[in-house]
């Protein structure tokens, strides 16, 4: 069963990659570093509430949506 890092990781690519955003694009949108997005979408570590809500933001979802 993948932990929930790995889900929400997994949801955040899926939802990148729907609304045609690179890595890139997304780490400008939401004010992280690339690094940063990369490092999340591959789960090497669990992203805090800060860095979800401007993910959520971002990709035009709700919090809870990208952590279901």
């Amino acid at each position: 069963m993948p932990s929930a890092t790995q889900r929400v990781a997994a949801k955040v690519i899926a939802l990148r990659r729907a609304r045609g955003l690179s890595q890139e694009a997304l780490a400008k949108k939401t004010g992280l570093n690339r690094v940063t997005l990369a490092r999340l979408e591959r789960a090497l570590h669990p992203p805090n509430l800060e860095t979800l809500e401007r993910i959520a933001r971002a990709l035009r979802v709700s919090l809870a949506a990208l952590v279901r």
